[in-house]
């Protein structure tokens, strides 16, 4: 009998799955190699004493991708449990304003007004614009190659062309929002998802709008179990279908020849695979290939997305004023970006993010305790001292303790810190960029590094590094995008 053809694909992060996975469908015979001793990239786990953190993404939307995987696959979408967030957000403010944001589009907009006294028609129509703009470009954008012809010539793209003055491209997302939001803290809540890609509402075109529409309307989520749920569940589904993974295998060398890559090699191994695969940021593929082969100038030279400071803390206590996902906003939101891009360390009034996952996901923390994953965006392309670290914990802590008038820095009892030299370590993310490149040019979408090489012919691409772009859906989307492009066994 006929061996099937070999795909290696180079990542286990959640791009590297759900690829194998389809390769695995298509015929192949599937390798993954993977630098961790574990599987997720981004999407991974850390266990601190009886306190357990998701370790990167931390809200899930378009679950209907995960499903997807399980019924090519012809499994039961069952095996992937999942439950819809409401609240979706609780919204803190140093002069003492919060806002829970309903799930629902219109409980959001009545209650946005009442809190913030837009008129609630505003809040809707804006609302509206983010799932237009989204229905729009997301067809085109998300779902399909930018580097094929033939998306440019379908009737998705041409219907975005028609409507191409919605989609606002020569406005910034902060302009577009503040136009129609005729309150500061409104427009900060909307500008904020530009963070979603690591890029700034200052600066990344007002098309981003179309970011929120995904949780408003289509739902945002939690897997049974927390995040790694989804890490578990496809690689699972990836060994169920015959997929083969070699933990901690760093690839030291790619070798090829006339246009086909030809050998890959580990520290431990070498193979000599059909297809590669790589799941791994670009910019750290490109030298494995050979001092010649460079970046494109335009990837090269494109903003890197910003990276994170991570305190995750075990906590004594109950906080019934916290909710899943909260996020604690600086006094002055365009000075924070303005020193994301200036200046090393944090911003001096950094947004704080905190995700508590023992709120839903029993067993992440001992009864009467939480598990705090505490995150402020930092410059991905700065060094950050030991100092300016300790400072940013001080600063956090202090703003944490006055907003919430209660003791915290006392009720920690574990702690465990990622920053950007961590992150970058542990993801293989040069400079610790979450998302590759920001998008915060009016062209980024179609900057982004193709699904496949021109260059060998073997060779694909798939990440938040590459096209889509970064975070949970378009790494999955990226997967879907780079399988089409390759043949069946």
């Amino acid at each position: 009998m006929k061996q099937k053809p070999l795909a290696l694909v180079l990542g286990a992060g959640v791009s590297g799955l759900a690829l194998s996975i389809r390769l695995a469908i298509k015929g192949y015979r599937v390798e993954v190699w993977e630098k961790n001793s574990f599987a997720g990239g981004k999407l991974s786990e850390y266990q601190l004493g009886p306190y357990r953190f998701d370790a990167g993404p931390s809200l899930f939307t378009l679950p209907t991708l995960v499903e997807e995987l399980y019924q090519l696959a012809g499994k039961s979408t069952e095996m992937f449990a999942y439950e819809r967030l409401d609240p979706i957000c609780r919204y803190f403010w140093g002069d003492g304003t919060g806002f829970d944001a309903p799930a629902d589009p219109d409980q959001f907009a009545r209650a946005a007004s009442n809190t913030f006294g837009v008129p609630e028609a505003s809040i809707k129509q804006q609302l509206l614009r983010s799932k237009e703009i989204y229905d729009t470009t997301a067809p085109v954008f998300l779902f399909r190659s930018m580097h094929k012809a033939d998306t440019f010539l379908s009737k998705d793209f041409l219907r975005g062309v028609a409507r191409f003055p919605q989609l606002q491209v020569f406005k910034s997302m902060h302009q577009a929002h503040a136009s129609r939001l005729n309150n500061p803290k409104l427009v900060q809540l909307f500008d904020r998802y530009a963070t979603y890609n690591g890029s700034s509402p200052y600066k990344a075109p007002a098309t981003l709008q179309a970011i929120p529409s995904l949780e408003y309307f289509q739902g945002a989520w939690l897997p049974k179990g927390g995040m790694i749920s989804i890490t578990r569940g496809l690689e699972s589904l990836a060994k169920s279908l015959g997929v083969q993974f070699s933990f901690e295998q760093t690839v030291t060398q790619i070798h090829h020849r006339k246009g086909v890559i030809q050998k890959v090699c580990s520290q431990k191994i070498e193979i000599e695979p059909n297809l590669t695969v790589s799941a791994i940021d670009v910019a750290a593929l490109y030298p494995l290939l050979s001092p010649k082969e460079t970046l494109p100038k335009r990837i090269k030279e494109a903003d890197r997305s910003t990276s994170a400071l991570v305190f995750n803390w075990g906590v004594e206590g109950a906080f019934p004023e916290l909710e899943l996902h909260n996020i604690f906003f600086s006094d002055d939101y365009q000075k924070e970006f303005e020193q994301l891009e200036t200046q090393s360390g944090a911003p001096d009034d950094p947004t704080i993010y905190i995700y508590i996952s023992s709120k839903k996901v029993e067993g992440d923390a001992p009864k009467g305790h939480e598990n705090w994953f505490t995150m402020i965006n930092l410059p991905g392309d700065k060094p950050l001292s030991r100092e300016a670290q300790n400072q940013a914990r001080k600063s956090i802590l202090q703003k944490l303790e006055r907003i919430l008038n209660r003791p915290i820095e006392s009720k920690i009892r574990a702690e465990w810190i990622l920053n950007p030299k961590g992150i970058a370590n542990r993801t293989g993310s040069p400079d610790g960029a979450l998302y590759g490149s920001a998008s915060n040019q009016r062209m980024a979408a179609f900057n982004r590094h193709p699904n496949f090489s021109r260059r060998f012919k073997n060779l694909y691409f798939t990440g938040g590094s590459v096209h889509p772009g970064g975070g949970i859906p378009l790494c999955l989307n990226s997967a879907a995008i780079a399988a089409n492009e390759i043949p069946d066994a």
